[in-house]
């Protein structure tokens, strides 16, 4: 190995100053330098805010996006304070917005019970990522205001006037040298402040978009009904069993509160919050909810002799089938843990809201019985469906141990072992899947064919889907199982790509597989496995040009004006099958010059909302949602 020849000594340590070390290494902080980490440095300064609000001091918080993409925060708690930090030496509001990991959030002699902003980097990180910010203050009788360029003071606190008020305004400019773009998407930051809304009953959030004088937009969020009125917002499209939620409070060492409603839907959808954190993976008060949720209704129905002596006790998916909860703790100091850092790890949690929901629930179903007798039953209906499919996934299983039936027989499997390199087609129809077969590259590319409208999940209980002629195919090809039973690691290929017609037809396929991948192989989702396929719509042909592929209208006009218009010969392609093997690989399957969407799931939330619109039973909320959506093309004149 070739040596360098210099010496490593202390010359070669860097030691970068102050917030230097934040703009040198960003994702560090925020995760990315994406418009992910650009929505981020919005969430830092109202989670600062929230904070306030958790100490009962603010009520109000208005976020606007100005011109220019100008993020400004504004909220009237007791302001940041001014004075004189004994270490820094310099006032305490400089302090917090110029040095990592200060803040009032620290120990229980802090200024906060507890806190979202658990690291004390969130303001510190935002002046260093902004080309400048600007903060007003009003307390103590005064306002003061000090600016900043680049994370560095320019203007060190002053007291530019006199008032009443109290409250800090926070307002900066993301540094376009550090951001792949500056860009606000007003929909992902309203979601994110309706949810804090729904966590915090009674505080009142606005948020305005200013950026187009033609088009400004603005929501208002104050829920008096706090996670009640989250659940029933989650559940507005969904058929209810239990009218009102089912709500618990209690405040003590960890508050908790949790709001319950049970749907006809055969999923479950359970959210969990820690100081405003969503805590996607769970934790120790999730794990103390199911505990508590399983006794209550296993002992009510034995005591009420639903349940006889012979019977088995319904088990926790029974119980939590068609169920929807948010879960809302609040803990001093919380200990996070999992991949991403969102699973909730003090152990004394699991006490606390397992004790918390029996002592709650138990008199809830004696003083409600018409509810509690609805909600045993689904569960019980839960139970008998949950062993038909158990034998039913035996039957899976039973027939992947054999070896002529591991796969399924309309499967052209690739040749390549290593899953990783692999990609499996699965194809709308048999003629689009022989041109598949002949176009594709055998050694790492598969095809799997699938004929006629699937079943939909969103209205079918696990035992009809493992039994389904349709997906079955599926299940055996991807590999991994299925439902609790999946196993990311097991998958046979990396990449899982829907092919369909660019028609309505093929829409609806591409949806109903989705929605069968949201609900029964999640973790295909989350883990980028899942592609979309994106045949051209149209064949450009002219004497004297190289034949053009168009993926859009706006597409194909841009290169009919390149062209010329006359003596164009237009293809429109309605179909896969309409293209000939070598089309297809060039277009759709060469990775070269192929185009593909990559399905993400960045809001279970609102994947969940969506996939109950489009494919549940309710049908006025899925025409409002076309309505809404439909885009209305005129037809080009050529």
């Amino acid at each position: 190995m070739e040596k360098y020849n210099h010496e490593y000594n202390a010359e070669q340590i860097q030691v970068l100053e102050g917030l230097e070390a934040v703009r040198k290494r960003p994702g560090m902080y925020i995760g990315s330098v994406s418009s992910r980490g650009l929505h981020h440095l919005v969430y830092e300064i109202v989670d600062n805010c929230v904070d306030e609000a958790l100490a009962g001091y603010c009520t109000h918080i208005h976020i606007i996006i100005e011109k220019g993409n100008i993020i400004s925060v504004e909220d009237d708690g007791r302001g940041i304070p001014v004075d004189i930090h004994p270490k820094t030496h310099i006032s305490a509001a400089e302090t917090v917005y110029t040095v990592l990991h200060a803040g009032g959030k620290f120990g229980g002699d802090s200024g906060y019970k507890v806190s979202g902003g658990l690291h004390g980097v969130g303001a510190s990180v935002v002046n260093a990522l902004s080309e400048w910010t600007e903060v007003t203050i009003q307390r103590d009788g005064g306002i003061y205001e000090m600016k900043f360029n680049r994370g560095k003071t320019t203007e060190s606190l002053t007291k530019i006037g006199e008032s009443k008020k109290t409250g800090t305004k926070v307002r900066f400019l993301a540094d376009g040298t550090i951001f792949e773009t500056l860009e606000y998407d007003f929909d992902t930051l309203e979601e994110r402040f309706r949810e804090i809304a729904f966590l915090n009953k009674g505080l009142h959030i606005v948020i305005e978009d200013l950026r187009d004088d033609e088009n400004i937009k603005k929501s208002e969020f104050c829920f008096e009904g706090g996670l009640n009125s989250f659940v029933e917002y989650l559940n507005q499209n969904k058929e209810k069993i239990n009218q009102k939620p089912i709500y618990i409070e209690k405040d003590g060492e960890v508050p908790v509160e949790i709001a319950i409603q049970y749907t006809t839907a055969y999923s479950e959808n359970i959210y969990t919050f820690v100081n405003n954190i969503n805590t996607i993976e769970g934790g120790t008060h999730l794990e103390g909810f199911k505990r508590g949720i399983t006794k209550v209704f296993n002992d009510y129905a034995r005591g009420h002799n639903i349940l006889k002596e012979k019977d088995a006790n319904l088990q926790g998916e029974d119980i939590r089938e068609g169920m929807t909860a948010v879960i809302s703790v609040k803990v001093k100091e919380p200990q996070f843990e999992g991949q991403t850092k969102t699973k909730l790890g003090n152990s004394n949690v699991t006490g606390i809201v397992q004790s918390m929901v029996v002592e709650a629930l138990t008199p809830f179903l004696e003083e409600n019985p018409s509810v509690a007798k609805a909600i045993l039953e689904k569960c019980i209906s839960a139970s008998r469906a949950r062993e038909a499919a158990r034998k039913a996934r035996e039957l899976v299983r039973r027939k992947n141990s054999l070896e002529s039936t591991t796969l399924p027989g309309k499967l052209a499997d690739c040749s390549e072992k290593d899953a990783s390199q692999c990609e499996v087609y699965i194809v709308e129809g048999d003629s689009a899947g022989g041109s598949a077969k002949q176009g594709r590259d055998r050694r790492f590319q598969a095809i799997l064919p699938l004929w006629g409208k699937m079943l939909n999940v969103e209205k079918s209980r696990a035992d009809k889907i493992y039994n389904n002629e349709k997906l079955q195919p599926v299940i055996l090809a991807v590999g991994a199982g299925i439902g609790a039973d999946f196993d990311i690691n097991k998958i046979r290929y990396g990449k899982v790509i829907i092919m369909a017609d660019a028609d309505v037809d093929g829409a609806h396929i591409r949806t109903l597989l989705l929605t069968f991948f949201f609900r029964y192989m999640r973790p295909l989702i989350e883990n980028g496995n899942v592609y979309l396929a994106q045949p051209p719509l149209y064949k450009l042909s002219k004497k004297g040009f190289k034949d053009v592929y168009c993926y859009t209208d706006e597409e194909m006009a841009k290169h009919l004006e390149e062209m010329g218009r006359d003596n164009v010969n237009i293809q429109r392609y309605k179909g896969l099958g309409e293209m000939n093997p070598e089309q297809l690989w060039e277009t759709t399957m060469d990775p070269k010059t192929r185009i593909m969407i990559k399905v993400t799931m960045e809001d279970a939330m609102k994947a969940d909302a969506i996939f109950n619109v489009l494919m549940g039973d309710e049908i006025g909320p899925r025409r409002e949602f076309i309505e809404k959506n439909a885009k209305y093309v005129k037809n080009l004149d050529v």
